[in-house]
């Protein structure tokens, strides 16, 4: 068997990845205890508004209405990730609807544990497409 090495151009690299942040915009109180069920690194921080999200944070819209998603995709960049946070009992419709407005995920309320395996997912996924991006590079 034969491996093939390739040598990154360590400008082509992409940086290393900083522990993620998790920037919470909307209804607090659903997500008072994440921080308690979020990787070791990682933090929780409350927005003030969309102005307010930075394009590596991962953004969790408590709340999320299809106007919200809609309105966070028209701002920000399309690498940030965001995640709808409805009501255990939505209508199908509305997750259907946020999804097909630019979220990244959309998950049901619940308990916060439910939440942080979500993101951890967005965030395993964000990172195999930056290293897919250098390959395609190569």
């Amino acid at each position: 068997m034969t491996t093939m090495l390739t040598q990154l151009n360590p400008d082509s690299a992409p940086a290393p990845a900083p522990h993620p942040v998790v920037a919470v915009l909307g209804q607090r109180s659903r997500v008072a205890s994440l921080p308690q069920h979020l990787p070791h690194g990682w933090s929780m921080r409350l927005a003030t508004g969309l102005a307010d999200l930075r394009p590596e944070e991962l953004v969790v819209l408590s709340g999320a209405t299809v106007h919200d998603v809609r309105a966070a995709r028209a701002v920000l960049p399309p690498e940030t990730r965001l995640i709808a946070l409805i009501d255990d009992w939505a209508a199908a419709e509305l997750v259907s609807g946020v999804l097909t407005a630019g979220a990244d995920v959309c998950v049901r309320g619940g308990h916060p544990a439910i939440l942080a395996g979500h993101l951890v997912a967005v965030r395993r996924r964000q990172l195999v497409e930056r290293w897919d991006h250098i390959e395609a590079t190569l």
